[in-house]
């Protein structure tokens, strides 16, 4: 058992996580802000801390005595660059700086994005491995990198892992909702552009697998005098070993739901478009929306594929169940929940 802290432990994985640390009998403290909605995550028992990323001092308490921090906590759409920077890349020096000051800092696993890493060309099927060098290109991707940059600057005083999942799916996701629904409702599923695109996808409960895994016998990231931004050391991706094309994901959401699916091709100018109208009601009406122009940037650059070899290999991680069997396991409990 160890004492632990997550940040984002409201959140989608936040939830799977805190379930799981529950269930191998760790001391459980979840850094909330008074807004922070606690009801799904409240039955395991967890101790709540209100804090601010923004503000170190605010940390002090939630992290005395800790020995392993899971930094979950991130901003996947915002309506201004500067507010994902604000959380994706302040919020990790703020927490790291707090992590400092400590009497013996704790294990930080930073949970990133493949968006921090980037694409791989599209027609053909390439998996990115840490070694390849990052290059984001959307503002959340670019906002993830600072994030792991600001990791990087301060490895000679924590022990840091950082963990890049791919596309996240399961229990509580609002974001795969919204891919599942319109195949449940018309029967169709939307593809952006003509080319072959090749996706990663990783369950939830995957995911919490492998960041346990990492936060106990993980690489850390090397001293900064030392480093070799080549090595991708103390770096993970986290992802099945199937990669489907964006239309074959489309189909297998139809059969977890049991639904006959449309795939249409949608052309880019179209996808701008759609993308520009959104991303201006986003504006007027204050509110973020999940398609907006920065996420085109990503739908249209290429495939997002990865590799988790090296997390296979150092950490013995292997996926619980097929993409099949996770994506049916996941519809069949947004049915349960009367989300479709």
């Amino acid at each position: 058992m160890s004492k632990v802290l997550v940040t984002g432990g409201t959140g989608f994985i936040g939830y799977h996580l805190v379930k799981a640390l529950t269930e191998g009998g760790h001391d459980i403290t979840c850094l909330i802000r008074k807004t922070s909605r606690v009801e799904q995550i409240r039955p395991f028992g967890v101790r709540f801390v209100e804090g601010d990323l923004s503000n170190r001092e605010s940390l002090t308490e939630p992290l005395r005595d800790v020995q392993v921090v899971y930094h979950l906590a991130g901003t996947t759409k915002a309506l201004r660059r500067e507010d994902l920077y604000r959380t994706n890349e302040t919020g990790v020096v703020e927490l790291l700086e707090a992590c400092r000051r400590t009497r013996h800092p704790p294990v930080v696993v930073l949970v990133s994005s493949l968006a921090a890493a980037g694409p791989t060309p599209a027609g053909r099927l390439i998996l990115r491995t840490e070694k390849d060098p990052p290059s984001p290109v959307s503002f959340y991707g670019h906002s993830k990198r600072a994030g792991e940059l600001a990791a990087e600057d301060r490895a000679g005083d924590i022990p840091i892992t950082i963990v890049r999942p791919a596309i996240v799916f399961g229990e509580w996701d609002r974001d795969c909702y919204l891919m599942f629904r319109p195949i449940r409702q018309w029967g169709l599923h939307l593809v952006p552009g003509y080319r072959r695109k090749y996706f990663s996808l990783i369950h939830a409960q995957d995911l919490v697998s492998l960041l346990m895994a990492a936060a106990e016998r993980g690489e850390r990231l090397p001293d900064p005098q030392n480093r070799d931004s080549a090595s991708g050391t103390g770096y993970y991706f986290a992802a099945g070993p199937e990669n489907p094309t964006y239309g074959q994901l489309g189909k297998m959401m139809g059969a977890a739901l049991g639904k006959r699916v449309l795939v249409l091709p949608i052309a880019p100018p179209v996808v701008w478009f759609v993308a520009a109208v959104n991303t201006l009601i986003a504006y007027l009406s204050r509110r973020p929306k999940a398609f907006s122009l920065d996420k085109v940037r990503e739908a249209l650059a290429g495939s997002w594929a990865c590799s988790s070899e090296k997390a296979a290999r150092q950490l013995g991680f292997r996926v619980g169940a097929s993409l099949a069997e996770r994506l049916k396991q996941t519809a069949d409990w947004y049915s349960a929940q009367g989300w479709l």
